[in-house]
């Protein structure tokens, strides 16, 4: 079986894989991590005119890197070679846990949406429903996202295949694993079956002027998750830490043209701004992979693993309910 962990490597080696890792920064340079969510070329383009804006109001020369999985995203911030960057939620847990990462600013999403959601999604055209996913029968392909994806992998073993008891390595012909955006396409031009995707993937599709996103359909989607997260190293400069909090609270801010210049930039990453966080905003994805860790256990009869899970989860209702009871608003948009 495939579990969660499996996907990590030695941590040199790991960022070595990637063949592009990035070098320790001079003095005066910064480098910027971003999610391997679809093709580099294009995560670049888009985030090229805000990583300029960063540029040019921190002072620094500001690097992207973009890493082929996720797994090089976080090993690259563990051995500081990365200092900040674009995580999802359960790949920016992964950083505090072992990269010395730590939050300090969380996505909005457009049009000022707080949380998105994990779906499954199949071809328009395909008769495919959840029922017939339940069967069981080893007849389907399926495409999943990095381990360390929160909507691609993590939220729907927690929400749909662990609460239905339905293992994909034994319920689907073939399972593969790739970024949201191979996945879309993949299901659009019907050489997978099914596939785990997201809300926002379907958005930038469109955005972009692309047909994919029209050509599937959603027959399943998660409870809302948390938007993601922006980490730094905790080692880092207290003056660089200053620079970048001042940028990302302030920027796409306001009535002014120069805002609404800024929120245009942003359009293309499908993000509306960013609001001040800390490392409580994982509290949620704590939640979910919990439960998703105790599915896996169960799948692999490990009574200790299970006994572990089942006491995380129940910890972290506690919290889940103390926070959304002190801020009035669901954890999710914490």
């Amino acid at each position: 079986m495939i579990t969660r962990r499996h996907f990590g490597l030695a941590g040199a080696a790991a960022v070595a894989a990637c063949g592009k890792a990035p070098t320790t920064e001079a003095p005066g340079e910064l480098t910027f991590s971003i999610l391997p969510t679809g093709p580099a070329a294009t995560l670049e383009k888009n985030w090229r005119p805000v990583l300029d804006d960063m540029s040019k109001a921190t002072g620094l020369k500001v690097k992207p890197f973009i890493p082929s999985n996720y797994t090089v995203l976080i090993e690259a911030m563990r051995f500081k070679q990365t200092d900040a960057g674009w995580f999802s939620n359960e790949s920016g847990l992964e950083a505090v846990r072992r990269a010395n990462g730590e939050v300090f600013a969380r996505t909005i999403g457009p049009d000022g949406l707080n949380g998105y959601e994990s779906l499954l999604i199949v071809n328009a055209g395909s008769p495919i429903t959840i029922e017939r996913i339940k069967k069981c029968d080893r007849t389907l392909s399926f495409g999943q996202a990095d381990p360390s994806s929160t909507s691609g992998y993590v939220a729907p073993i927690a929400e749909f295949f662990g609460p239905n008891d339905l293992q994909p390595e034994k319920c689907f012909s073939v399972v593969r694993t790739s970024n949201h955006g191979a996945n879309l396409l993949a299901v659009a031009n019907g050489t997978l079956d099914v596939a785990t995707g997201n809300s926002r993937s379907l958005l930038l599709n469109r955005q972009a002027g692309r047909a994919e996103a029209d050509k599937v359909k959603v027959i399943w989607q998660s409870d809302p998750l948390p938007e993601d997260p922006i980490i730094w190293r905790k080692d880092l400069d207290p003056a660089v830490k200053e620079k970048l909090r001042q940028f990302f609270l302030t920027y796409a801010r306001g009535d002014s043209a120069e805002a609404a210049a800024q929120r245009a930039k942003l359009r293309p990453l499908s993000i509306g701004g960013f609001e001040p966080a800390d490392n409580s905003h994982l509290l949620m994805v704590r939640d979910v992979e919990a439960k998703e860790q105790w599915f896996l256990a169960k799948w692999g009869g490990d009574k200790d693993k299970m006994a572990a899970a089942k006491k995380a989860m129940d910890e972290l209702d506690v919290q889940v309910q103390a926070v959304e009871g002190r801020t009035g608003a669901p954890a999710a948009a914490q």
